[in-house]
């Protein structure tokens, strides 16, 4: 049986990979590992039929190393010590690991010393993000790389590519196209390369030649041979990141029939305690201290939808959407974690003040530990000027109030009567 017209299309070389410019073309990263001969294991990351595996397929046409398919969930470890004594005796071995965020730690922990030592170049192929689903232990030993939808001029390339090619293609076929139906294929196919050179086999295949022996593709003909995509959300793949992240942006961006245009999507996937999770996360990070009662709301709210389940949670759910849209907003406590962490990690830190050091202990006073303390309830209004940060940051500010809200702007007078105290 004839192997698929997209598997036989697949590139020899990387000169013959389309689209994935911002990888494959003069002086970009992958053409100068191919043209250095100095290749690394990587991931390949992106939708299906956007030329993952051709890209690898390519990588190893050109530099003439062994390549080798697996597949992370299918294939065992003893396939993988098959490549890896291949390697032993021939040679580098470039293996594309297909599925790869499905490796689990067996299969890696065997992999990953022949990935250090590079006598296996792993090229890693996932439709999921690799920064979410795949290990830190091979993230680590990897460069990572996107690889986008193609672009309809993209897909025309190819289609034009197999209809004359004689060996591999369809150019041992007499086939007409029409305009209309060639841009069809490239934009209903929403840059999947496979599904359009998929449609256009069976195009080819299944119509009839006329009296001349032309085989007329019309718009008509290619309708019925592609498979049009009905609403989908794949959850294991970017569209479920990018529509929670779209409804997260609609609520920060106070746009309400984005949010619940978004919101919908998820409960139509059956996600309905993903949006919970996200509504708590978005309560809390984007309305925050302009607005508390509606982040209290939202627990609330979340926990009458997951007792209810759908299709009733829709209610508290929506409510909560249109709620969190038309508050007021800040991110001012965001940000304010953000810079503490941001310095600590720079190792911006100091010695905590002797006088808020632990001093329950035997001889912590002739350490000089808690000595000096000011407890702050002993004092007037509950507050009293001493030092509590390091002598190192003893200045620095990290919240900001922000007055979108009532109830952070008191907050934020507050904060600047204590700042004009310890002046």
């Amino acid at each position: 049986m004839q192997k698929p017209l997209a598997y036989r299309m697949r590139p020899k070389t990387i000169d013959d990979v389309v689209g994935q410019e911002h990888l494959v073309q003069e002086g970009k990263i992958i053409r100068r590992m191919v043209d250095a001969n100095m290749l690394s294991s990587m991931i390949l990351y992106g939708p299906p039929g956007t030329g993952k595996t051709s890209i690898a397929s390519a990588i190893a046409g050109s530099t003439n190393y062994a390549f080798r398919i697996l597949n992370a969930a299918t294939d065992t470890k003893k396939d993988l010590q098959v490549v890896v004594e291949e390697a032993k005796m021939s040679g580098t071995v470039i293996l594309l690991l297909d599925e790869v965020h499905r490796l689990d730690k067996p299969k890696q922990d065997f992999l990953l010393p022949h990935l250090e030592n590079g006598r296996i170049v792993m090229i890693g192929a996932t439709t999921e993000n690799p920064y979410i689903a795949i290990n830190p232990a091979i993230r680590s030993r990897t460069q990572i790389f996107e690889v986008k939808p193609l672009s309809e001029e993209n897909i025309e390339t190819a289609v034009f590519r197999a209809l004359q090619d004689k060996e591999d293609g369809l150019g041992q076929l007499t086939i007409k196209l029409d305009d209309d139906a060639l841009r069809h294929l490239s934009r209903a196919t929403n840059g999947d390369l496979r599904s359009a050179l998929n449609g256009l086999e069976l195009a080819s295949k299944s119509t009839p030649p006329q009296e001349d022996g032309v085989i007329h593709l019309t718009l008509a003909i290619l309708e019925e041979c592609i498979q049009k995509k009905a609403f989908s959300h794949d959850k294991d793949g970017d569209a479920h990141y990018d529509v929670i992240s779209a409804f997260q942006k609609s609520i920060r961006g106070s746009d309400v029939n984005g949010a619940l245009h978004y919101l919908g999507r998820l409960m139509e996937a059956g996600e309905l305690l993903i949006a919970c999770r996200r509504l708590l996360v978005i309560a809390y990070e984007d309305i925050g201290l302009a607005n508390p009662g509606a982040c209290a709301r939202t627990v609330s709210a979340v926990q009458a939808a997951e007792k209810l389940g759908l299709p009733e949670a829709r209610i508290p759910l929506a409510e909560t959407v249109i709620d969190l849209c038309l508050s007021p907003k800040s991110n001012s406590s965001v940000i304010a974690i953000d810079n503490a962490l941001a310095d600590i990690r720079k190792g911006l830190m100091g010695d905590v003040p002797d006088h808020l050091k632990d001093a329950h202990y035997s001889g912590a006073k002739e350490l000089n530990r808690g000595v000096d303390y000011q407890y702050p309830h002993n004092f007037p209004g509950g507050w009293v000027n001493q030092q509590y940060l390091p002598d190192k940051i003893k200045n620095k500010i990290y919240y900001e109030p922000k007055e979108t809200g009532k109830y952070e702007k008191g907050l934020g007078q507050r904060f600047q009567k204590i700042n004009d105290l310890k002046k």
